[in-house]
C-alpha cells in the first residue's frame, strides 16, 4: 500500500527549500502544496490543529504575525488562531508534512530520516 505524502508550505521559504531538497535527495516522492497561493481548506487546517495543536501550528515568530494589529495578537484562542491562519496562510508554521494520517511540523533532517527510515 502506498502512503501519499503531501508537503505543505510556501515555495519561497528557505526551510521549505531544505525540506524539499532533503526529500528529493532521498528519492521520496511527494506532492507540494503552496498554501500561500493555493490556500488551505478549513477541514485540512482543522485536522492539523487536532493532530498538533493550534499553539504549535501558529507561527508567532514570522513577520506576518508581528505585522498583525495588537488586537489580533492578544488573547488568542483556538477559534481566533484558526481564523487568522485561514485569512493569512503565512501564519502557519512550515513545512507541514502529511504522511497518511501523520502530521509533522518543521524540518529537521534527523526527524525526516527517522520518519522515512533512511540514514
Amino acid at each position: 500500500m502506498t502512503v501519499s505524502i503531501v508537503l505543505y508550505g510556501i515555495k519561497s521559504c528557505d526551510t521549505m527549500r531544505k525540506a524539499r531538497q532533503w526529500l528529493d535527495s532521498h528519492g521520496i516522492g511527494y506532492i507540494f502544496h503552496d498554501y500561500k497561493s493555493q490556500g488551505v481548506p478549513p477541514e485540512q487546517l482543522a485536522n492539523w490543529v487536532a493532530a498538533v495543536g493550534w499553539e504549535k501550528l501558529l507561527n508567532r515568530a514570522g513577520t506576518t504575525f508581528r505585522g498583525l494589529p495588537d488586537a489580533d495578537r492578544q488573547g488568542l484562542d483556538e477559534a481566533r488562531a484558526v481564523a487568522l491562519m485561514l485569512a493569512h496562510p503565512s501564519l502557519i508554521k512550515r513545512p507541514v508534512l502529511v504522511r497518511g494520517s501523520d502530521v509533522t511540523l518543521g524540518f529537521k533532517p534527523d526527524i525526516y530520516a527517522t520518519l522515512f527510515g533512511v540514514e
